[in-house]
Order: structure tokens, then C-alpha cells, then sequence
């Protein structure tokens, strides 16, 4: 059974000022999720779902759906603030949504074979997705055996400005024992250095594992999140702004040992637009690798 790509894409519309606005930075406007699609396709993955927001569902499906359509099977599912478990309350005042490991839930009745999850505006790499593909083949009809693409810090910069990433510490076999967000991180004289609690620049190594979003789960991972957003409803409900995220559900099932994290290291460079300064770049970068042919002139 092949795996399915899940990407987030329930933020667009807010980030971005609506769909029409979505970045064409390819050489035929191609967008960020456009190369990770690609990148899905030939790694080996058989279907992608998408979470979005109802009310740009049919602009979503004009204007992106259309596009994959014929290449691969694609479903879509929506993430919005009243889609709680049956008998919870929460703020109705509250207009954020619940965060990431939310968006995730949405896609429960959809999904039954071992899946990846990633953001739909950054840059992966084709490397990623092949040892996440190659890692959810193996997974197939097995329980709590969870990944995650640890990409190398220094690979994960941006040139205009620092960025915060989750920092990963690993065993000695390569499972996530912590990931510890951390501000700041930018090169400094050459070196890769982040600020600590005090304001203080700490070096890290280049090759330090950090997280970008991009995750691989076995179907279990539902059960285990609906569980975990109704304590997280019991004590958060009631809050405005506090978010239901992947990496505190993770960590969870790391520490009660229900499940492990492989980090997989892939020396793909990550790219997005954290800073207006990057587009220029990144537009450069997906220059580059079409020069070099890890993609063709025109993707779809």
C-alpha cells in the first residue's frame, strides 16, 4: 500500500489574502506545494489530502486541485474552529484556529494507510520525501513507529534575517528524545548560533537535526490525537490564542514510550518565504535546481 501525502494548506487563505495570491515562483508560476506534490509523486506516494478552509473550497479546487487531478488521487478535508469532540465546549468568542495537530484530526476518516504530514508553503527537497516514503513503506501494517525529516540547521537558514526552529536531540539509534523550540537561530561569523533563555548566542553544529513540520505516522496517530485534544480542550477550551500542536503530541508519546520518532536525516536545503527579502532567493534556488535537473522547466 502506498502512503498519502497530508498537507496543511488550511492557513492559506488567511496568509496569504486568498488563494489568487498564492506564490507562482517557478518559471510557470509554479507554487511552493506544486514541487512538493511532484516530489510526493515520484518518491512514491499514492494520494494526497489536503486540509483547507470550507470557504475557498471551490476556489481551491479550481485553482490547485486541477492541476494534480490527473496525476494523482486527491481528497480534501476542513479544519474549522466548532469541529470539536461530540459533548466539549470552548470559548465562542475564540476565532484562531486549534493549530496543527487539529488540522491533523480533520483528516481521520480519510486516511487508513501510513501517511506524511507537511506545511503547504515550505520547500522540501525531493531527498525528504524518498526516506519518507521509503520509511512509511516499512511502517505499513505496523503500530507507534513514527518518523520525522531532520534537517540540518545550517541547511534551514534564511539570508535576510534569524529564524526559530525546533531543535532535536536524538538517541544513540537516532529516535527524538526532545525537540526544544529555539529563537534566533541565525550565522553568525560563519557559525550557526541561537539565543538561550538569557539572551546569550550559543553555537550549535551545522548538521544539528532541527524540524520543519514534516512528519510520517502509522492511523493509530488518530486515535491518539483525539484523545489528546480532548484533555487539551479540558484545560485550553476556554483560551483564546493557545494552540493544539504536532510536536506536543509527539513529545507525549515519546515520553510515556506509547510510540517512537525516527529522525531521518535528509541533506535536502529547506526554503520559504519567512521574510519578503527571501523571494528573490528562493526563486533563484528553484532556478538552480531546474538548471541542474532535479526538476523539469514545467512541472504539471
Amino acid at each position: 500500500m502506498k502512503p498519502t501525502l497530508f498537507v496543511l494548506a488550511a492557513g492559506m487563505g488567511s496568509r496569504y489574502g486568498g488563494l489568487k495570491q498564492l506564490d507562482g515562483l517557478g518559471p510557470n508560476g509554479e507554487t511552493i506545494m506544486d514541487y512538493s506534490v511532484f516530489d510526493a509523486l515520484r518518491a512514491g506516494f499514492g494520494k494526497i489530502v489536503f486540509v483547507i478552509r470550507e470557504d475557498f473550497a471551490d476556489d481551491f479546487k479550481r485553482i490547485v486541485l486541477s492541476k494534480y487531478s490527473d496525476k494523482i488521487p486527491c481528497e480534501v478535508c476542513f479544519q474549522a474552529i466548532d469541529k470539536v469532540p461530540e459533548g466539549y465546549t470552548y470559548n465562542p468568542e475564540r476565532t484562531k484556529p486549534w493549530g496543527t495537530n487539529h488540522a491533523v484530526l480533520m483528516a481521520k476518516d480519510l486516511i487508513k494507510e501510513p501517511f506524511a504530514v507537511i506545511n503547504a508553503d515550505d520547500f522540501y527537497g525531493k531527498e525528504s520525501f524518498e526516506v519518507l516514503a521509503k520509511f512509511l513503506v516499512e511502517v505499513n501494517g505496523k503500530q507507534n513507529e513514527y518518523c520525522m525529516a531532520g534537517y540540518r540547521v545550517g541547511n534551514t537558514l534564511s539570508e535576510n534575517g534569524s529564524v526559530s526552529r525546533g531543535v532535536c536531540q536524538t538517541d544513540v539509534c537516532g529516535f527524538l528524545t526532545d525537540v526544544v523550540e529555539r529563537t534566533h537561530i541565525e550565522r553568525i561569523n560563519g557559525e550557526v548560533v541561537y539565543k538561550d533563555e538569557n539572551g546569550n548566542n550559543v553555537v550549535i553544529p551545522e548538521d544539528t537535526p532541527v524540524s520543519m513540520n514534516m512528519w510520517g505516522f502509522t492511523p493509530e496517530y488518530f486515535v491518539y490525537s483525539e484523545q489528546a485534544f480532548k484533555t487539551f480542550l479540558q484545560s485550553n477550551g476556554q483560551e483564546m490564542k493557545t494552540e493544539f500542536y504536532i510536536p506536543t503530541v509527539v513529545n507525549d508519546l515519546i515520553v510515556s514510550k506509547k510510540a517512537t520518532c525516527k529522525v531521518l536525516d535528509t541533506p535536502a536545503k529547506w526554503f520559504g518565504v519567512t521574510y519578503a527579502d527571501d523571494r528573490e532567493g528562493v526563486v533563484r534556488k528553484i532556478q538552480d535546481l531546474i538548471d541542474a535537473g532535479v526538476y523539469p522547466h514545467k512541472l504539471f
